[in-house]
């Protein structure tokens, strides 16, 4: 399996979660509540973890390096991805969400999109470094077997 459809399947379902979960907060109106966009980290440290892994036992990927790239890449994409479906979400969809994001304690006031977005590509580019680094403390003697074969 190359490391593209991996990175992408992976990407994907990273998105799947976090808008999955989004869409659940808003049926149950628990948008407002924002400790609990923090769970979305679960569905990046997830979606990086199996990308990790699909890669050691498809590819009998050892090298640490390319495994954290990987991990790197597949997370970026998939927060990216999300990113720009809360920049549809907000201007065709809903423009009073970013009013909901004032109220919460960490954003602040005066928001505007723009900021918004630029706020979670920081958060997005630190949150791909970190996980893909602290699943790598667990991979990095991770050898591929004949046994692991899929």
């Amino acid at each position: 399996m190359s490391s593209n459809k991996i990175i992408i399947n992976n990407a994907l379902l990273i998105y799947a979660g976090i808008v999955g979960f989004f869409l659940i907060m808003k049926i149950f109106g628990l948008e407002d509540v924002a400790e609990l966009r923090f769970l979305n980290f679960i569905f990046v440290l997830y979606g990086i973890n199996r990308a990790i892994k699909t890669n050691i036992k498809k590819n009998h990927e050892s090298l640490y390096f390319n495994n954290f790239s990987i991990g790197i890449a597949t997370s970026a994409i998939g927060v990216g991805i999300t990113i720009l479906s809360l920049i549809f979400y907000v201007d065709v969809i809903d423009s009073g969400f970013i009013k909901i994001l004032e109220k919460s304690s960490f954003w602040g006031q005066n928001l505007s999109l723009p900021l918004v977005v630029f706020a979670l590509i920081i958060e997005g580019i630190a949150s791909s470094v970190i996980c893909s680094f602290v699943l790598m403390q667990y991979y990095k003697n991770y050898k591929p077997s004949d046994t692991m074969m899929v």
